[in-house]
């Protein structure tokens, strides 16, 4: 039994900095007003526990990305319709890109945190990557379309977080609306396959 306690607490502390970094993301303004500090002491561990537990600021970010988009994740892997893998795909493409639309809508201090926050290039990261893989993937299920790779590139490019922030921070447009004009966007950019096949 007494093996097991250091994992418990690590677990336990690992919950406790995640629900810290929640509500402290939440509450401010700005992503770069939340300090490692801020976390530590929100969560009552210090910081050589968060940076054992997630390495740096970037490696917090993306565990508490990561949390909050396993629903939509485990809906894409093994869900129904729209977002599962059954699902028709032209309807799954604009499908995938409105949950990432709404995701970063509803959490647009984490996302312009984690898309700033990095080292190097935004496009360079984890999550980026994956997106990117499954929309290419579908995209390469739909006949007459050009340059699957760019194209989904161009796609994930519409619901970049600081576009998303633009947008629904600083032009005041409302969540139905972008939904609405992406679903639009994804229609055009998909009709170039139907226009091919005539």
């Amino acid at each position: 039994m007494a093996e097991r306690r250091p994992r418990k607490d690590a677990a336990r502390n690992r919950e406790a900095v995640l629900a810290a970094a929640d509500a402290l993301f939440a509450g401010r303004d700005s992503p770069e007003d939340v300090t490692m500090a801020d976390v530590a002491a929100a969560a009552g561990v210090g910081k050589g526990t968060l940076f054992r537990a997630f390495g740096d600021r970037p490696g917090l970010l993306r565990a508490l990305y990561e949390r909050r988009l396993e629903p939509v994740g485990e809906a894409v892997e093994s869900g129904p319709p729209p977002l599962g893998p059954a699902t028709e795909p032209r309807e799954r493409v604009a499908a995938l890109l409105d949950a990432v639309l709404c995701f970063k809508y509803d959490n647009r201090r984490l996302a312009l945190a984690l898309e700033d926050g990095g080292a190097g290039s935004p496009y360079g990261a984890e999550h980026y990557a994956r997106w990117h893989a499954l929309l290419r993937t579908v995209l390469e299920q739909i006949p007459g379309l050009p340059d699957r790779d760019f194209t989904a590139h161009a796609l994930l490019a519409a619901v970049r977080a600081d576009l998303v922030e633009h947008l629904a921070g600083q032009e005041g447009v409302p969540r139905e609306r972008l939904r609405r004009r992406l679903a639009e966007f994804t229609g055009r950019v998909l009709a170039v396959s139907d226009a091919g096949g005539r």
